[in-house]
């Protein structure tokens, strides 16, 4: 567990196209681009939201750009404190999302030791073992 940190974070829409059946088919996802830390309270994260959907350029666009370019910027605040920004450079259109979050649980990754080259073979004669068993939220108590 962690004191709770405010962060601003960056999601951009990456599109790939694919063609399938003779139809052309774009493929839209959102990736999380940017984690910024914010030495700060809520306001402070809220300010450098602003700034990063005001000027952060995606890399879709960085890529293809010449010196002295800007892009066509539409930044939309939603009511919930989010920024949804459409950017527009010659024939390629691109959208980010930008959004102030706190970090309030961290959880180290930790890894199981190896195997040993008898537990190896028994998974390969009897299969792998079963997953644990998915989250499922405990008995709900009467509202």
């Amino acid at each position: 567990m962690t004191a709770a940190q405010w962060y601003v974070l960056v999601e951009e829409d990456t599109r790939t196209t694919r063609r399938a059946d003779g139809v052309e088919l774009k493929l839209h996802r959102w990736t999380l681009a940017a984690t910024h830390a914010v030495d700060g309270a809520e306001a402070e994260a809220l300010a450098l939201a602003e700034e990063a959907a005001l000027h952060h350029l995606p890399g879709i666009l960085a890529r293809h750009a010449r010196p002295g370019d800007t892009p066509a910027r539409h930044a939309f605040l939603a009511p919930d404190g989010s920024w949804l920004v459409v950017l527009k450079q010659r024939h390629r259109e691109c959208h980010i999302r930008v959004t102030t979050a706190r970090l309030v649980h961290v959880h180290p990754e930790k890894e199981a030791p190896p195997k040993t080259l008898r537990e190896k073979l028994r998974q390969a004669l009897d299969g792998p073992e079963p997953a644990g068993a998915p989250w499922n939220p405990g008995p709900q108590a009467p509202a």
